[in-house]
């Protein structure tokens, strides 16, 4: 196989993943990052920078709150591969959607399927009717292989689900999964994540092998697994290493111009490559692929026109995290799910000092965002002090900073169509948008790095006229 130099442009944990792939294919990668912290949307807000909480003590925030889940599969297995155990660095937690008042879902620790039988059946504050609604759908789903029409909304696929089982268990799954409200979401994205996480079994070490002869237990696909370190360190810094160790230069601070073709190979800038792999935003993508359309050869422009069109299509949804402390406040679980309206947008809150930082420093997210950050922020802490008042008795939340992601995500609505990974022969894209079978999640955007890696070996033997 011919070794290609290859450049990545974009180091996001999408970028990065594609970097990784191609240098274990053999290849000479360069990745260009315009940023100085390596990530993409999730990363520390600040390499090595820690904020300051009311009580004087500090904190390291991400851009953002992010949760994996155990069949993640492609992104535990690079998170090993670059040196990050999984098992060190991520809660696992059966999967819970407790709200405040200690009603809802929560799977016992047991093999599948039996754990969601006995996490439905057990579930606090459901009826015996609420309850066989949703095991009828499951059944429903599981029959028709987690297939729908493509035209079907979550809400199309649910009818039959009672409204108590809906507002405390379906939509949170589906506007944390998808980012998009029931009423909007594909139905076909939500039954792949849906059928993924029921089925997958992922096997890992375990923490107690004196109990467990072989060393080896298994996260389920369900399983919620909650970065225990700031997400820059939980995989981007040590894939940085990893690839500096292997040879690729990693150059920050570096914004690619627009890919330029001219005599039968890519240009970013004045460096010359056999391939480019654009792993940067959609919006990004389409910035610079419109700017260098016009003036790229005809055949060419034709494949960059056809990439655009959908491209230029997408529809974004945003996230909101309030992070907000209050001194020795301390959650009974790392996450609980809260009763959301308009008035009350944050859909779930994550108690970080459980996640390895300072105690009483909370994460409140709001998917599929829609309000600015300071009326965010004022609707989010009267909402936080509301429903946490059997912890808080009495203390103020007082709050540390608001991060709004207004692109966090492709809107993931039915009948989407998303652009392909490959834009023309030796220019590829990837990210979390163009994994079609997914929402934007870390698994897709790790999904479509490795894709476009493998897809490297395609940009042979193509030639334009200028």
């Amino acid at each position: 196989m011919k070794r290609k130099k290859i450049c990545v442009v974009g180091a996001g944990w999408a970028g990065l993943a594609a970097a990784i792939g191609a240098t274990q294919g053999g290849h000479q990668v360069t990745v260009l990052e315009a940023s100085r912290t390596l990530g993409g949307r999730a990363r520390a807000l600040a390499a090595g920078v820690t904020h300051p909480l009311p009580d004087g003590s500090v904190g390291a925030l991400d851009n953002g709150q992010h949760i994996l889940i155990g069949a993640y599969r492609e992104t535990l297995k690079l998170m090993r591969l670059v040196g990050v155990e999984p098992e060190d660095t991520l809660l696992r937690l059966p999967l819970t959607l407790l709200q405040p008042d200690g009603s809802g879902l929560r799977l016992p620790d047991w093999p599948q399927p039996w754990n969601l039988l006995a996490g439905v059946l057990g579930a606090k504050g459901w009826s015996w009717g609420d309850k066989q609604s949703l095991m009828t759908a499951i059944r429903r789903w599981q029959r028709s292989h987690f297939q729908c029409s493509a035209a079907a909304s979550v809400a199309d696929i649910c009818v039959g689900i009672r409204p108590l089982v809906m507002d405390t268990f379906i939509s949170p799954l589906c506007v944390s999964a998808l980012n998009t409200p029931v009423q909007d979401a594909s139905g076909q994205v939500f039954l792949t994540v849906l059928g993924d996480t029921l089925k997958a079994v992922v096997p890992r070490i375990a923490a107690d092998s004196a109990q467990n002869t072989n060393g080896i237990k298994h996260w389920a696909g369900s399983d919620i697994l909650l970065p225990k370190t700031d997400l820059s360190a939980l995989f981007p810094d040590a894939a940085a290493r990893w690839l500096e160790a292997h040879g690729t230069q990693i150059r920050l601070g570096a914004r690619a111009p627009a890919p330029r073709w001219q005599a039968g190979h890519w240009y970013a800038g004045d460096e010359e490559f056999d391939a480019i792999v654009w792993a940067t935003s959609p919006a990004h993508a389409v910035q610079a692929l419109s700017e260098y359309a016009p003036q790229a050869p005809k055949n060419l422009g034709i494949y960059l026109e056809r990439w655009l069109r959908p491209a230029q299509k997408l529809q974004f949804a945003s996230i909101a995290t309030v992070y907000a402390h209050a001194e020795g406040l301390v959650l009974p679980y790392a996450m609980l799910a809260l009763p959301s309206s308009p008035q009350a947008p944050a859909q779930f809150v994550f108690d970080r000092g459980q996640l390895g930082g300072p105690t009483g420093l909370m994460a409140f997210v709001v998917s599929a965002a829609t309000g600015d950050a300071e009326t965010t922020q004022a609707l989010v802490l009267a909402q936080a002090q509301r429903e946490l008042e059997p912890w808080l008795q009495g203390r103020p939340l007082a709050s540390v900073q608001t991060v709004v992601e207004k692109r966090a995500t492709v809107a993931c609505t039915p009948r989407q169509v998303r652009p392909p990974q490959r834009i023309a022969p030796g220019l590829l894209a990837c990210g979390d948008y163009l994994y079609a079978p997914y929402p934007s999640t870390l698994e897709g955007a790790v999904r479509s790095g490795l894709m476009a890696a493998l897809a490297l070996d395609e940009a042979d033997g193509f030639s334009w006229k200028d």
